[in-house]
This record gives structure tokens, sequence and C-alpha cells, in this order.
């Protein structure tokens, strides 16, 4: 028998997602494919209601899509199907079957280039997870010398062992909205500068997931907070901005500190696995930018040290900095 089109992908659906770990793996790989260098899970729980939000300072999507996205085979990225640790990926088919087995599912906020957040909400009398929800996982040192993670194959456990994964690529924070909503709010103030909080607009905020640094008070951090999805009261907003709520270390960081068994120095092989090695990357376009703001600020004193006013810095990107070269050329 040939099965229509429709019931192939409900069957398949129904394999895809099967708890509320299922549906982690599925967005965090759908961030990840976004481009995303920062993820947030927001995630909350009431009687039987399973609520997860996600943020990312990815690609973005546009308002037109919001929609569409949930349908079967729906994706904005081509030729993009891919195998990785969880199997398939790129089909356009994740938002679907999360959707599916989901109260509701929907796009609370994105912007193209400017990041999204998502908005889960499920029964977990009918998509279950595990019960032990707080147990963060650890390593065990194994007979041969090797590291095996151990713990509950909760929804911290799925998300770290992504982050491990990724860890060159992207950052991963887990935890509730309160303190998910202080890390973005740390996060926002270090990605903006002064000048432009002080003169400024939360467009302004390299991405919607960032405006919080633009909040003037405690009201307007709730405010930009629900856009996201994130539903707090002014009052834990003023918590927030009082710095009375701690931001969350990455899960990474968490892995590194507070998961790894206690070794000899000489015996910490895992640390260089665990150290973020992502290198800075700048395309043409950055690089031009710094360019440009170099020069500018070198014509200002060109003239007082007698250097010629149009030089051209020599920048380069390497593991953890920017190197810039300024050649000295005197006037004659």
């Amino acid at each position: 028998m040939r099965l229509k089109i429709s019931e192939a992908e409900r069957r398949q659906a129904e394999q895809d997602i099967r708890s509320s770990e299922d549906i982690i793996i599925e967005l965090l790989r759908n961030s990840r494919d976004a481009g995303a260098q920062n993820i947030y899970i927001a995630l909350s729980k009431t009687d039987d209601l399973r609520s997860i939000l996600i943020l990312d300072d990815g690609a973005g999507i546009p308002s037109s899509h919001f929609e569409e996205i949930f349908e079967p085979r729906v994706t904005s990225k081509l030729d993009t199907s891919h195998m990785d640790k969880w199997g398939i990926h790129g089909r356009g088919m994740a938002l679907y079957s999360i959707s599916t087995h989901a109260i509701s599912a929907k796009v609370a906020c994105s912007t193209p280039e400017k990041g999204t957040s998502i908005s889960i909400e499920t029964s977990l009398k009918t998509l279950p997870e595990k019960t032990d929800q707080s147990t963060f996982p650890h390593f065990e040192v194994t007979h041969d010398g090797a590291y095996s993670m151990r713990g509950p194959k909760n929804i911290l456990r799925v998300a770290a062992e992504f982050a491990l994964e990724h860890r060159k690529d992207c950052n991963v924070y887990c935890g509730s909205h309160a303190e998910i909503l202080a890390t973005l709010y740390k996060h926002s103030m270090r990605v903006t500068t002064p000048a432009q909080r002080a003169f400024g607009t939360e467009n302004d905020a390299p991405s919607i997931i960032y405006k919080a640094a633009f909040a003037a008070d405690a009201n307007q951090l709730a405010s930009f907070a629900s856009e996201l999805g994130i539903n707090l009261s002014a009052r834990t907003c003023r918590r927030i901005l009082d710095n009375e709520i701690d931001s969350l270390p990455s899960l990474l960081e968490r892995i590194h500190d507070e998961s790894m068994p206690r070794q000899k120095k000489s015996e910490r092989r895992m640390d260089a696995l665990l150290r973020d090695h992502r290198s800075i990357q700048l395309d043409n376009e950055d690089i031009e930018l710094l360019s440009n703001a170099i020069t500018d600020a070198l014509s200002t004193i060109a003239e007082k040290h007698y250097m010629e006013p149009q030089i051209k810095p020599e920048i380069k990107v390497g593991s953890g900095k920017i190197s810039i070269t300024i050649p000295v050329q005197l006037q004659h």
C-alpha cells in the first residue's frame, strides 16, 4: 500500500518527536543552521504544561513566513539537508514535527539578519519528558581513560551535549525566563556601546534579542521581553536592572566548572576539548569598516606628527585576537 504524502509526513513527525528533549534538539539544530552564535533556552512548567522558548542571534525569518515555517518541507535553506549526531536535518520537517505535537507553536518575534524567538507549549500528558529535570550531567572517567557523560537524559543533558558538540560554533544558555532575560540584559550591554544606548533606539541593537540594553526602566524592559515571548512582571525586571538576578554561564562553562571530575594538572586532557576554540571571523565588509575607522582616527593626528594622512592599516584576524599594523609614512 502506498501512503499519501500527508500520512507519510504525519508518521515521520511521530518518529521525530517523542519527548520535550527531542523538541529541544530540533530547535537547537534549527538555530545552528541559521548561523546563530548565541542560543538561549527559556523554560517553564506549570502543572502538566511545558513551555519552551528558544531565542537566537541567527539569520532571522521574514514576517511573511512566520506561519509557513511550521508546514512540512518548508525551509529557507536550499540543498542543506545533512546528517549530524542526531540524524538527518535540513529537510524542512523539524518545526512541522514539533507543531504536530504542540498545543501551540509560533514565532514570537523575528527580523531578517537580526535573530529569532520561537515559542512552544506542550502537554506533558501527551508528550512526556524525563521526570528529573534539575540534575546537570557529569563526566566519569572510564577504565580506558576516556570521558563519558552521565546523568538522566533530560533537557539540560541534551542541551549540554549539543553545546559540547558545537563548542566551536555557538554558545548555549539554558534557564528560567528571569535567568534568561538577566543573561540577555548582560549580553546586550556588552554588544552595544554607551553612545548607542545614550543616543540610539532599540532598533540599533545588533539583534532583536539584545534590545534590553535600551530599556529606560523596568516597564520598558518588561515590554521588550514580552515582544520576545518572555512574560515577566515589572518588579522582576526591576530586580534584573538592579543586578539582583544573576546571569547564566554558558552550558559549556557549566560543564567545565561543575561536571568534570577533579584531576591532577598532568591529567587535564579534557581542558583542551572544552576550551572555546572559535576564532574571530570578520568578512571583508567588517574589515573595511574597521580599516576606515582607523584611517579616520589617524587622520586627526597625522598633521601634528607630519605623517601622510591616508594610511592603510593592515588587519589580520587570528584565534582570539585582531592584529592591526599601522605603517608610518612621514611627509616630505
